[in-house]
């Protein structure tokens, strides 16, 4: 009996918890009905045909009035159930999706051409996103339960993914999905979302060659990843290639790559692998270029030394505002590595190490842009040099709230412009005149 405080139930209501009963009804069937044994001789599109199959069935079987649409979206969700991650499946299959973001299994919030919006998508309960949850970390052989309440893991696509669990999530299990797609984007593709200009590629497509040292800096989603992506296909083939990520994302397309990846502690706080130590042993696997995801700790140090011992046209990324808070962070994550080295012996390593900083920014309204190329040209007395190449200007605001502005060459020819020229690389001398380059 209804009480006065309990809602009636809507038609859309009730259907919706009808529908629901039957698919896990089917869902129970179907795994009590599986042969684990048969299951384990098949794989991949055979055996979801055949579980479809009985599937089918099963729904033929119910005595529940099924339309053909309720049929075949019930056939849909269990085998999503059984193979894929429940309700997220249908989300992951829209491409225009970039960012999926769960607080709490009812509340779905996805991110398209830079605006947020909730998607309609829910989770039958917590213990059922806990599942998919599971789903996820135990297939990059992490964990996640009260002693280790925060993950990172990834897709198969090489999507990122971040869950925090309760009790540290007090609305239920929060999950943070980065996509980046089976098929990343292409030099072609950030030219016509007009993030860098024609000549801006050429300089940086000469810096790979010639070797430089490179950091990309931005803030979280400004496309330091993407762009990392991008840069490295300039890389020669034949070159060996080591990348040291937390959680593997980069999809480098040579064929000598050897990627790494750090490992947590396990249940008894050993056997922890941390980016530090995986910087030292690259060291030793002659590599060519040495790819860190990202710096984030006393890893840098290590990575900076590597750059000024012989790995030349190593790349990494770390999170900063502009290039001057870029060169401050460096600072700051040199020092966590616990050596107490003067402030001035740090900036030399890094004035020396490193040649071009690469500023990535998402602006308002989610238009991602290259904001600045700056050469770091040496130290004057405790300072770092530093000089921009190019930059975006922006020039405010659209009618639909979205930033725009133009990009500028500031007349500055780079003092690298030997390293490029010996490593047969020809820039035309227009493409250092200083001038408005492209409106964006």
């Amino acid at each position: 009996m209804k009480t006065l405080n309990q809602p009636l139930r809507t038609p859309e209501q009730s259907k919706a918890e009808e529908f629901d009963q039957v698919k896990r009804r089917i869902h129970n069937k179907l795994v009590d009905k599986l042969d684990l044994s048969r299951i384990g001789d098949m794989k991949g599109d055979q055996l979801r045909r055949e579980i479809r199959l009985v599937v089918e069935h099963l729904c033929d079987a119910e005595n529940t009035l099924l339309n053909r649409s309720e049929r075949d979206r019930i056939i849909d969700e269990v085998l999503d159930e059984t193979f894929g991650l429940g309700p997220l499946e249908l989300i992951l299959k829209d491409t225009s999706v970039s960012d999926i973001m769960i607080n709490g299994p009812k509340h779905i919030f996805v991110e398209r051409g830079g605006q947020l919006e909730r998607t309609e998508v829910e989770f039958r309960d917590n213990s059922h996103l806990m599942q998919i949850i599971d789903r996820i970390v135990s297939k990059v052989g992490r964990r996640v339960d009260e002693t280790c309440p925060m993950v990172d893991a990834r897709l198969e696509d090489g999507s990122r993914v971040n869950a925090i669990i309760p009790p540290l999530a007090l609305d239920g299990a929060a999950v943070s999905i980065r996509r980046f797609g089976s098929n990343p984007l292409k030099l072609e593709d950030l030219l016509n979302f007009k993030a860098l200009t024609p000549e801006m590629v050429m300089l940086l497509e000469g810096c790979i060659k010639a070797r430089l040292n490179m950091i990309i800096c931005g803030g979280t989603g400004s496309g330091k990843t993407t762009l990392l992506n991008t840069l490295s296909s300039f890389i020669p083939n034949d070159q060996r290639i080591v990348t040291i990520e937390d959680a593997a994302e980069l999809q480098l397309q040579q064929d000598h790559v050897v990627r790494l990846e750090t490992r947590p502690a396990n249940i008894e706080g050993n056997g922890a692998v941390s980016a530090t130590d995986l910087v030292k042993n690259a060291l030793r696997m002659r590599p060519e270029r040495i790819i860190i995801g990202e710096c984030r700790g006393g890893e840098t140090l290590d990575m900076l030394q590597a750059m000024n011992t012989g790995h030349d046209g190593s790349l990494t990324t770390i999170h900063a505002n502009n290039p001057r808070d870029g060169v401050a962070r460096l600072e700051t994550l040199v020092m966590m590595a616990g050596y107490e080295l003067p402030i001035k012996a740090i900036r030399q390593q890094l004035s020396s190490a490193v040649n071009v900083i690469i500023q990535a920014n998402r602006l308002q309204g989610g238009p991602r842009r290259v904001t600045h190329i700056t050469e770091i040209t040496g130290m004057e007395q405790e300072t770092v040099v530093m000089q921009d190449i190019y930059k975006f200007v922006q020039d405010g605001i659209t009618e639909e709230g979205k930033a725009h502005g133009h990009f500028e060459c500031t007349g500055v020819r780079p003092s690298f412009m030997h390293r490029l020229e010996s490593a047969g690389v020809r820039l035309p001398a227009s493409a250092f005149r200083q001038r408005n380059i492209m409106e964006a």
